[in-house]
C-alpha cells in the first residue's frame, strides 16, 4: 500500500457493499450553522434588496463598494475582455462556444399537435423562459468554461434575459469569465456571490432583476440558498463535489488514467476518483504512475488530500461486474477506458456523462467536446439529466375539443367525476354533451 493509502475495495468481498456505502456517503445537507446564516441572508434580500447584496458583498468579497451599480459589468467591458483576449485563448474559447452551441441546437424541442378523427386537437406548446440567472463560482478557481455551458444552451432555448451573478473576491475581476459572458451572449453581469446573489436572483432587488430558474454551481451556501428558494424559482440542481469513474480493462496507459483522476481530484478535496478493473496489477500499475506523477502537480496538495480521503481502486472479476459497480454508483463521469467501449454502453443505465475509449479524456467533455459539463452529482444520474435546453423551456399542454369530441368523452369524464364525489366536475362536462 502506497504512502497515500488510497482504499482498495474487492467487489467480491461480503463486506463490499458496507464498505462501498461508506466510500460514497456524502453529506450535502448544510449544517445548522450554514442554514442559519443562508436563512438571515435571504431574508434580509428579499425584504432590503440592493442594501442588503451591496453589504454582504463587502462583507465576505471584500469588494468595498456603496452601491449596486459598482458591482455590475457594463455590455462595453465584457466585449473589451473578448476584444483583449490573447488571440490562442480568444481561438480556444470561440472553438469550444461553437461546439456547445451545435450540440444543444440538436436538443431543442419543437411544439406538436394531432387532429383526432372527430376534430378534437391535441399538442404541446415549448415556450422559452422569460428570464434566468447563471451562476458561476468564483474564489479558488474561475471558470469561463461554465460560463459557456450554462449561458449557451439558455440561448439556444431562446430564454429572452440572462443574467450572470460571478462573485470576485477582493474585486478581482478574470477576464477569461467576462470574454465568455459576451461570446456567450449573456445580457447583464453582477460582481456578486454567495448566497447573496442567490437571493437577489430569486426575490430580486432594485437592481437584479427577479429570474425564472437558477443554474450553476456553487460552494455550500450557494447550494443551501438554490435549496430553500426552490419553488419560488426553478433550481437545475443540489450539486455535490466532482467525481470520475473509471473502468479499464488494463489496455489504457497507466500514466494517463493516474491524470484522469487527477483531473477531478484537483477540483477540491472532497472530489472524488475511482478506478474499477479486473486487472490487480493494472490496479499497482496506476498506483505507481499515481505516485510519480503526483510531485509534478501545481495542485498536488488538493490532489493529495482528495486522494487520500475518497479515492479508491475497486476490484473486479470481469468487466460485467465493472458495469454492475458503475450502475451502483451512478457517477458524474464515468470513463470507459477500454478496447471496446461500445460493447459495454447498452449496460449502462446510470451516468452524468459516458466518455468512450483510450482517447476520450474527461477533461475533453469539460471545455470543449460539445455535451453539457453541468452533471448530475452523488448518485442523482439515477434519476437526473446532465444540463441541457430542455432546462431552460417550458412545455404547456394544448386541449382543443370539438363538439362532436366533447360530447363523446363528456360521460367518461363524468363518471370518473361523479366516483370522486366532484359533481361539479361531472356536470360541466355532462352540459356539453349533444342531446338527441
Amino acid at each position: 500500500m502506497s504512502e497515500l493509502n488510497i482504499q482498495r475495495l474487492d467487489a467480491g468481498a461480503a463486506d463490499f457493499e458496507a464498505s462501498l456505502q461508506k466510500l460514497l456517503a456524502w453529506e450535502a445537507v448544510s449544517d445548522s450553522g450554514v442554514n442559519a446564516t443562508v436563512d438571515e441572508i435571504l431574508g434580509r434580500v428579499r425584504t432590503q434588496g440592493d442594501a442588503a447584496v451591496v453589504e454582504y458583498s463587502n462583507r465576505f468579497d471584500r469588494v468595498g463598494v456603496s452601491s449596486m451599480a459598482e458591482l455590475e459589468i457594463s455590455r462595453e467591458r465584457l466585449e473589451q475582455a473578448l476584444e483583449e483576449l490573447p488571440q490562442a485563448q480568444r481561438s480556444a474559447l470561440e472553438e469550444a462556444a461553437v461546439r456547445v452551441r451545435d450540440y444543444h441546437e440538436r436538443q431543442k424541442s419543437d411544439s406538436w399537435s394531432y387532429t383526432e378523427a372527430d376534430g378534437t386537437m391535441l399538442g404541446q406548446k415549448v415556450t422559452p423562459m422569460d428570464r434566468v440567472g447563471i451562476y458561476v463560482p468564483g474564489g479558488k478557481a474561475s471558470y469561463p468554461s461554465s460560463v459557456l455551458m450554462n449561458a449557451l444552451p439558455a440561448k439556444v432555448a431562446g430564454v429572452g434575459e440572462i443574467i450572470m451573478v460571478v462573485p470576485t473576491p477582493g474585486g478581482e475581476l478574470n477576464e477569461l469569465v467576462l470574454a465568455a459572458a459576451a461570446l456567450a451572449g449573456v445580457d447583464r453581469v453582477f460582481c456578486i456571490g454567495g448566497a447573496q446573489a442567490v437571493a437577489a436572483l430569486a426575490y430580486g432587488t432594485e437592481t437584479v432583476p427577479r429570474v425564472d430558474k437558477i443554474v450553476g454551481p456553487g460552494n455550500i451556501y450557494v447550494a443551501t440558498a438554490k435549496r430553500a428558494v426552490f419553488g419560488v424559482v426553478g433550481i437545475d440542481m443540489i450539486a455535490g463535489p466532482s467525481e470520475i469513474l473509471v473502468l479499464s480493462d488494463g489496455s489504457t496507459d497507466p500514466d494517463w488514467i493516474a491524470m484522469d483522476l487527477f483531473s477531478q481530484a484537483e477540483h477540491d478535496e472532497d472530489a472524488q476518483s475511482i478506478l474499477v478493473s479486473p486487472d490487480a496489477d493494472y490496479l499497482d500499475r496506476v498506483e505507481q504512475s499515481i505516485l510519480r506523477l503526483l510531485p509534478t502537480m501545481e495542485r498536488r496538495g488538493i490532489i493529495e488530500v482528495s486522494l487520500r480521503n475518497r479515492a479508491a481502486f475497486i476490484h473486479v472479476k470481469d468487466m460485467a461486474q465493472a458495469v454492475d459497480v458503475a450502475n451502483r454508483i451512478a457517477p458524474e463521469h464515468l470513463e470507459l477506458a477500454v478496447e471496446n467501449p461500445q460493447a459495454l454502453v447498452p449496460d449502462i443505465r446510470h451516468a452524468g456523462a459516458i466518455f468512450m475509449g483510450h482517447y476520450t479524456a474527461e477533461a475533453l467533455g469539460d471545455y470543449c467536446a460539445g455535451p453539457n459539463h453541468v452533471l448530475p452529482t452523488s448518485g442523482t444520474a439515477r434519476f437526473s439529466s446532465p444540463l441541457g435546453v430542455y432546462d431552460f423551456q417550458k412545455r404547456s399542454s394544448l386541449i382543443q375539443f370539438s363538439a362532436d369530441g366533447a360530447s363523446k368523452l363528456g360521460p367518461v369524464a363524468s363518471i370518473l367525476a361523479r366516483g370522486e364525489g366532484l359533481t361539479a366536475h361531472a356536470r360541466s362536462a355532462e352540459y356539453r354533451i349533444k342531446q338527441d
